[in-house]
C-alpha cells in the first residue's frame, strides 16, 4: 500500500475511520518507513550509549562466566540475552529462565518444549546449554549475533513511542508464515497480541479454556491465510490501525489530563 493512501482510503479498506499514531501520523506509512530504514536505524541504535553499555556488560559477564547457572542469573545477561531472543518479558524470572534454557530442546518432555512460547525452545536449541555448556554462547560470532539482535529489538521498541504496535507489526510479518494453527498464535506473545487486537478479541479471552480461545480466533480468520504474503501485509496494517485506535482511546484529552470535564 502506498504511503500516499490517506485516511479516506484506510476507512474504505477497513470499514471505519482510520486513526493515526499517538503522534498524529499514519501508522501504515510508519510501517513502510520503518522497513525502508531498518538497516540504517538498527546500526544507529547499536551506537547509542545505553545500548553499548548493556552489550558491554553482557560481553564482560559471558567472558568471565564459570558456569551456565550463574551466568543466567546475571541481570546484565538476562537483559541482553532474553531481549535478543524475544523473551524480554521474562527478565527477572531467574528460576524459570535457568530451568528452561538449560533443558534439552531435543527432549519433547523438556521445559523448553512444554512452555507455550516457542522462543524458549528456539533459544534452548540455539545455545545448547544442556549439551555444550557455555561453549556456544562464548563464541565471538554468537555474541556478535546476540548484540545485533539486542540492538534491533531496542530499535523496534523505540518505534512504539510514536506508532503504537509498530514493533509487533514488524515481528508479525516475519513470523506469520510459521503459523499452522490457532495454538501457534496463542503460544507466541507477539502473534497473540497482533491477531487478537486486529480481530477485536478482548484480552479477557486469556481466562477462557484453550478450546474457547482457539475458536475465538478460527471463527474470525482462516489461519491458513497467514502463509499468504498479501494477506499478512493487509493484516499487519489492520492491526496497526486497531492499535492506534486503542492508544487514542486510552489517552486522556487535553482537558481530562488537567482533571476537567469536556
Amino acid at each position: 500500500m502506498s504511503g500516499a493512501l490517506g485516511s479516506l482510503g484506510l476507512s474504505i479498506l477497513y470499514g471505519g475511520a482510520a486513526s493515526g499514531s499517538a503522534a498524529g501520523g499514519n501508522p501504515v506509512l510508519a510501517l513502510s518507513q520503518a522497513e525502508k530504514n531498518q538497516t540504517k536505524k538498527i546500526a544507529a541504535e547499536a551506537k547509542k550509549p545505553e545500548v553499548q553499555r548493556d552489550v558491554a556488560a553482557f560481553r564482560k559477564a559471558v567472558a568471565g562466566a564459570k558456569d551456565v547457572k550463574s551466568l543466567l542469573a546475571n541481570p546484565a545477561v538476562q537483559k541482553v540475552l532474553l531481549t535478543a531472543n524475544g523473551l524480554g518479558d521474562q527478565i527477572g524470572s531467574t528460576a524459570l529462565v535457568t530451568k528452561a534454557l538449560m533443558s534439552k530442546a531435543s527432549d519433547p518432555k523438556s521445559l523448553a518444549n512444554a512452555l507455550s512460547n516457542p522462543a524458549w525452545k528456539s533459544a534452548a536449541a540455539a545455545y545448547d546449554f544442556a549439551g555444550k555448556g557455555l561453549a556456544v554462547l562464548k563464541d565471538p560470532k554468537v555474541m556478535d549475533t546476540v548484540a545485533s539482535a539486542y540492538a534491533e529489538i531496542s530499535w523496534r521498541k523505540s518505534l512504539d513511542v510514536a506508532t503504537p504496535g509498530l514493533s509487533d507489526a514488524l515481528a508479525f510479518r516475519e513470523r506469520a508464515a510459521s503459523v499452522r494453527n490457532a495454538d501457534d498464535i496463542l503460544g507466541d506473545p507477539v502473534l497473540r497480541r497482533v491477531v487478537t487486537t486486529a480481530l477485536g478479541i478482548p484480552q479477557e479471552i486469556a481466562f477462557q479454556t484453550l478450546n474457547a480461545q482457539e475458536k475465538a480466533i478460527t471463527s474470525k480468520v482462516d489461519v491458513k491465510q497467514f502463509s499468504n504474503k498479501n494477506f499478512v501485509e493487509t493484516f499487519a496494517r489492520r492491526y496497526l490501525i486497531a492499535a492506534a485506535g486503542q492508544a487514542s482511546s486510552a489517552a486522556p484529552s487535553g482537558f481530562q489530563a488537567f482533571g476537567l470535564l469536556v
